[in-house]
């Protein structure tokens, strides 16, 4: 693979590990080791048997394979395929089925001969699946084993369906899926757990080990722990992953946001010379601090020397001097004037003085990630009497449940009775919609108008936030972002109509503030795709002169936080403070008591956000900084 955008590995990584910028160059780069053995086997006059993977992580390795098929002439005639794993019991052709994903992700869109892949069947009499496992992988053997098999990984580090307890001599099989795996799948299936099989049927990790070329994908932060303990911890049935640490070619392709919990990422300076700029100063010295459990200002040359830094000592020449810059440094984040103080020096404040009154766009990418993530900034920001406008850029309407769409309807048709207003077309509408809802299968989309009243559902939510915050409606932009509006998890494209209705709301406001969602945890999902577009869109229109005085924030969303060290500003709230933003968040009644994509995370969207600002504040407090009951994070972006 080419080595422009990559890193070499470390010591410390027992399976040999290459960070791509982005998860579009990985994939480019193992769709092009594919090519290369699919090619040199045809040279040699023989098959490639490929095993293959499912999952978000190899869709963009597909689709360059396809893309070099259909412009480079690559031919798959010589490929014979085995797929790692199915649902059981599943239905080929069913939405979430494998056979139905390969089909439409790569067998469907090259010279594959039907005949050539295999797909373990999710139809099977339950009695018939111990041969058919048997004879799954003879057919394997028969061939001369898999010349290349790709892999993805689950948060519990479960490769193909091989849950944690898999043992590493583990042959092809029914498993049981762990909670996890299914609350993870359930995106899949509408957001609803109970429609996620139990069961799967997979190849054993010991037919994974036996391949002669081992590749695994990793996008995002959720899999960072997970990979960390896979490449640098011990081998443990616990982690399934750790089984690729005894493999003698194998190799873990990942992006900068899966690799962050490596070493390499977190503590370069063990592993490696570092540039002690700021930044990196900044992110040595919290680590030492919060590793030992002291505050800043209590760490000593010893605890530097002890623990890696004694470079970085050597350069300030005493630990009191380090200790100041850096805790000064995190006294300068906290502000609890997120548009700028009046009246007040700017040096060493996150936010300029001037203008004292600020117009200011929150992109927020539901209709309730603004009051979720930021929402004690969004109401000090109103309180001290700035211009705020809410942008919400997709309608959400895939995460609102059937149940609360008939509830909405129901009572259109009541509230039309009650008052004698012509019902005719509101009773018709109930009707459809429960005939729609009823004979829906498994995650199909939803009928227009259903979809309709879902939208409408989570846009009259958002108005009553904003009505709460105090903002006029007026100032809550519904953008409606085309790439959203499928009616299925799965998104279209980003495309030229969504960046310009991003782009036209920032000409039209010409803001000094931008909060957007930094949220990067899922490189596939939502949050990313409107965080690109509102790059783009800015992109586009930078040179413009009201452009030069407008600052860009991003907060995080609902799982995860900056970490300590990247934290540019920090907006704290007193325990009122954190009861009116739970408040808010409780306008959002149809993400409450049963959220549609739940994820693996039990807890409702208010006690996670809740949970995550407390622990922001809890970190300024161990550091030694003042204790707070909770903090807003952001960093600031650049452009």
């Amino acid at each position: 693979m080419g080595d422009s955008t990559v890193k070499e590995p470390i010591a410390y990584e027992k399976i040999p590990t290459r960070i791509f910028a982005d998860p579009k160059e990985a994939s480019k780069s193992v769709a092009q080791e594919i090519a290369d053995l699919i090619r040199r086997k045809q040279k040699e006059g023989k098959n490639c048997i490929l095993g293959l993977a499912t999952g978000s992580s190899p869709k963009t390795v597909y689709a360059e394979l396809v893309r070099m098929h259909r412009e480079e002439g690559l031919s798959f005639k010589n490929v014979i395929s085995f797929n790692l794993d199915e649902y059981y019991p599943m239905e080929p052709d069913a939405i979430q089925s494998y056979w139905r994903f390969m089909r439409e992700q790569l067998f469907d869109l090259v010279d594959i001969p039907k005949e050539n892949y295999f797909i373990p069947l999710g139809t099977l009499p339950q009695q018939s699946i111990a041969e058919f496992c048997a004879g799954y992988e003879a057919k394997i053997d028969a061939l001369g084993g898999l010349d290349f098999q790709l892999l993805g990984i689950g948060g519990n580090g479960h490769i193909g369906f091989n849950e944690p307890g898999s043992l590493i001599n583990s042959k092809t099989r029914l498993m049981m899926l762990d909670h996890s795996t299914r609350a993870a799948a359930t995106g899949d299936f509408g957001g609803d757990l109970t429609k996620v099989p139990k069961k799967a049927i997979t190849m054993g990790v010991s037919k994974i080990l036996q391949a002669k070329r081992v590749v695994l994908l990793a996008w995002g932060e959720r899999k960072a722990e997970v990979i960390a303990r896979a490449v640098e911890g011990t081998v443990t049935e616990q982690n399934p992953a750790s089984y690729l640490q005894t493999h003698s070619n194998a190799l873990f392709v990942v992006d900068p946001a899966a690799a962050s919990e490596l070493k390499r990422i977190k503590t370069p300076w063990l592993v490696e010379d570092v540039v002690w700029d700021n930044q990196m100063i900044k992110k040595a010295v919290c680590s030492l601090a919060l590793e030992l459990g002291k505050p800043i200002l209590k760490l000593t040359n010893k605890d530097y020397n002890d623990n890696g830094l004694s470079e970085l000592l050597a350069g300030y020449g005493q630990a009191y001097d380090i200790n100041i810059d850096v805790f000064n440094n995190l006294q300068h984040s906290i502000t609890g004037w997120p548009g700028g103080k009046p009246n007040a020096d700017d040096t060493n404040r996150p936010e300029r003085a001037l203008p004292e009154r600020k117009r200011v766009i929150i992109f927020s990418p539901h209709p309730d990630d603004d009051i979720i993530s930021m929402g004690g900034t969004f109401q000090r920001l109103v309180d001290q009497g700035h211009e705020v406008h809410v942008a919400y850029q997709t309608s959400g309407n895939i995460a609102v449940s059937d149940d609360e769409a008939l509830r909405f309807i129901d009572f259109v048709v009541d509230y039309n009775r009650n008052f004698g207003i012509n019902n005719e077309k509101a009773e018709k509408i109930f009707e459809d919609a429960k005939l729609s809802i009823k004979n829906k299968k498994g995650s199909e989309v939803d009928s227009e108008a259903v979809r309709h009243v879902k939208g409408i559902i989570r846009r009259g939510e958002a108005k009553a936030t904003c009505r709460f915050v105090g903002i006029p409606t007026a100032h809550a932009h519904f953008l409606n972002m085309p790439f959203y509006e499928t009616g299925k998890v799965q998104k279209a494209p980003l495309g030229k109509e969504d960046i310009a209705v991003i782009k036209n709301l920032i000409e039209e406001v010409k803001p000094h503030q931008i909060y957007a969602a930094g949220d990067l945890a899922d490189p596939h999902g939502t949050h990313k795709v409107c965080l690109d577009a509102i790059f783009e869109a800015i992109d586009q229109i930078k040179h413009k002169n009201f452009m030069k005085d407008c600052w860009l924030w991003l907060y995080r969303g609902a799982w995860a936080e900056w970490e300590i060290h990247e934290i540019e500003m920090a907006v704290p709230m007193s325990p009122d403070q954190v009861m009116q933003k739970r408040l808010g968040i409780f306008k959002h009644q149809s993400q409450k008591d049963g959220v549609v994509f739940q994820g693996t995370d039990a807890r409702e969207f208010w006690q996670r956000a809740e949970d995550r600002n407390r622990a922001t504040a809890g970190l300024y407090n161990k550091l030694g900084l003042a204790e707070y009951e909770a903090m807003e994070a952001f960093v600031r972006w650049k452009f």
